[in-house]
C-alpha cells in the first residue's frame, strides 16, 4: 500500500490546490433526506418515535431510555483496575487543563461615572453526544462532560447508542459519570440530536448540541441548528484528519505511525505527510506498508490511504505556509526547532510539537480538548474549551455625573445616524427638574 508522493515544486498552481482537498463527504442530499423524517417523528412523537427508531436502527428494543444508577454503578464496578485507572488519569489532566480556561468577569470604569462589565454564566442546559459505531469512545465522554462540569452548566445531557443487548457501553457510562456527566441516555444517532434539540418526555431539551458523529448525527445537528426553537451547536464537521510536517531527520517509524494512528479512524479520514526530504518520504512508504500489516483495522485504514498524500517542499517554512493553507485538524511536527516554528503555525485545531507528542495522547489524556475543528475549518473555528460552555452578557451602569460626561459624544452620535429619540433618551435625564 502506497501513498501517492507529490513534489511541490513541479505542480501548477491547479494541481496544488487540488491536493489539499479533502475527501468528498457524502451524498449531503441524500443523508438529509433520510434524516428530516428523523427530527420530525421525534419532535411530534418523543419517546415513541426515539424507541421506534432505536429499534430499527440498533436492532435493541428498549424498556428505558434512560441510563440508571445501578448501571452506572455496575459499568464501574465491572471495568479492569487499569482502564479505571486510565479513565481517571484521562480525566485528572483533562480537567486541569480546562480549570485553567474558565473565564473571569470584567469590570472596567471606561471614564469617570461610566462602569462597564461583562458577567460569566454557564449555559443552562447542554447536550453531549457520545459515538459508539464501529468502537465506542470513553474518551469522548470525558473531553464533552469534564468541560461542561467545569462551566457549571446545571442540566448536562449525554446521550450514546445502545449496544446490541441494550445496555450502554460500560467505559463510556463510567468515563460520563466520572467526568461529571449527569442525564445520560442509551439514544444514537439523529434520533439523539433531535431528543437534545427539542426535549421528549424522557430527555430533557437543551440549549446547544456538543460532540462528534457520523454523517447522519452531523447532518442532524446542522439541521437543528438553523431551526427556530432548535439547539445550537459546537462546531461543523467531517471526517478526521491529520498534516505531519517533518524534515530529514525525523523517524520515518514515528511518522508512519501517526498517519497510521489517525487513518484508522474512518474510511473517509485523510492523512497528510508534508516532508522537506525525499529520502524520509521513501522510507515513510517502507514503514506504512510494513506496520498496516499488524493493524486489526487494516480495511479501514486502506481506504483512508486512498485518500491520503506525501508531498516534498524544499523548505520548512514552506511546509508550514502549506499547512495555514490547508488547515488541519490535528498538526505534528517532526522537525528540527520544533517550538521555534509553532510561532508561524496559524490554522490548526491542535499541534504536537517534536518527536515525543504523538497525536494519540491528545485524543486521550495529555489535557487538551479532542474535539477540534475540521475539514479545513480550523482557520475560524477553534476547538472545545471551557468558554463554549458558557455565554458572556455585558452590563453598564452609570452615575449622574457619567451620563453628563458621556452625553455630548452620545448626542453627536445619534444625531449622525439619524436617531434623535436615542439623542432624546440621553437630554431628558439631564434636563433640570421642574
Amino acid at each position: 500500500m502506497c501513498i501517492e508522493i507529490n513534489i511541490w515544486n513541479e505542480l501548477d498552481r491547479v494541481t496544488q490546490d487540488a491536493l489539499l482537498e479533502r475527501p468528498a463527504l457524502q451524498n449531503d442530499a441524500a443523508i438529509r433526506a433520510q434524516v428530516i423524517p428523523i427530527l420530525d417523528q421525534v419532535r411530534r412523537e418523543g419517546d415513541a418515535a426515539i424507541r421506534r427508531l432505536t429499534q430499527e436502527f440498533d436492532s435493541v428494543e428498549l424498556s428505558s431510555l434512560r441510563v440508571s444508577t445501578s448501571e452506572i454503578d455496575s459499568a464501574i464496578a465491572g471495568l479492569e483496575p487499569s482502564a479505571l485507572a486510565a479513565i481517571e488519569l484521562a480525566i485528572g489532566n483533562v480537567r486541569r487543563f480546562h480549570e485553567q480556561q474558565v473565564p473571569k468577569d470584567i469590570v472596567v470604569e471606561t471614564m469617570p461615572g461610566v462602569v462597564c462589565e461583562r458577567v460569566c454564566q454557564p449555559l443552562n442546559s447542554v447536550g453531549l453526544y457520545v459515538p459508539a459505531g464501529s468502537a465506542p469512545l470513553p474518551s469522548a465522554a470525558i473531553m464533552l462532560s469534564v468541560p461542561a462540569a467545569i462551566a457549571g452548566c446545571p442540566v448536562r445531557v449525554l446521550c450514546t447508542p445502545p449496544r446490541r443487548d441494550g445496555t450502554a457501553d460500560p467505559a463510556v457510562l463510567a468515563a460520563a459519570a466520572l467526568a461529571g456527566g449527569k442525564d445520560v441516555f442509551k439514544i444514537g444517532g439523529a434520533q439523539a440530536v433531535a431528543a437534545m434539540a427539542y426535549g421528549s418526555e424522557t430527555v430533557p431539551k437543551v440549549q446547544k448540541i456538543f460532540g462528534p458523529g457520523n454523517a447522519w448525527v452531523t447532518c442532524a445537528k446542522t439541521l437543528v441548528s438553523t431551526e427556530r426553537g432548535g439547539a445550537a451547536i459546537d462546531m461543523p464537521a467531517g471526517p478526521s484528519e491529520v498534516l505531519v510536517i517533518a524534515d530529514g531527520e525525523a523517524s520515518a517509524e514515528f511518522v508512519a505511525a501517526d498517519l497510521l494512528a489517525q487513518a484508522e479512524h474512518g474510511h473517509d479520514s485523510q492523512v497528510i505527510l508534508v516532508t522537506t526530504s525525499a529520502t524520509l518520504a521513501d522510507e515513510v512508504q517502507i514503514q506504512v506498508r510494513a506496520q498496516l500489516q499488524s493493524l486489526s483495522r487494516e480495511n479501514i485504514v486502506r481506504d483512508a490511504l486512498l485518500n491520503s498524500r506525501v508531498i516534498v517542499v524544499e523548505t520548512v517554512e514552506s511546509a508550514i505556509a502549506l499547512s495555514n493553507c490547508y488547515a488541519p485538524e490535528h498538526l505534528i511536527l517532526q522537525i528540527a526547532n520544533a517550538r521555534a516554528a509553532l510561532a508561524d503555525v496559524r490554522n490548526a485545531g491542535s499541534v504536537f510539537v517534536g518527536p515525543w507528542a504523538p497525536e494519540s495522547v491528545g485524543d486521550y489524556c495529555s489535557g487538551t480538548n479532542h474535539v477540534l475543528p475540521t475539514y479545513g475549518y480550523a482557520d475560524t473555528y477553534s476547538g472545545l474549551g471551557v468558554d463554549q460552555f458558557m455565554r458572556f452578557m455585558t452590563v453598564q451602569e452609570l452615575s449622574r455625573d457619567g451620563l453628563s460626561d458621556i452625553s455630548a459624544a452620545v448626542i453627536t452620535l445619534a444625531g449622525l445616524e439619524g436617531l434623535d429619540a436615542h439623542a432624546a433618551a440621553v437630554s431628558r435625564r439631564l434636563e433640570p427638574s421642574t
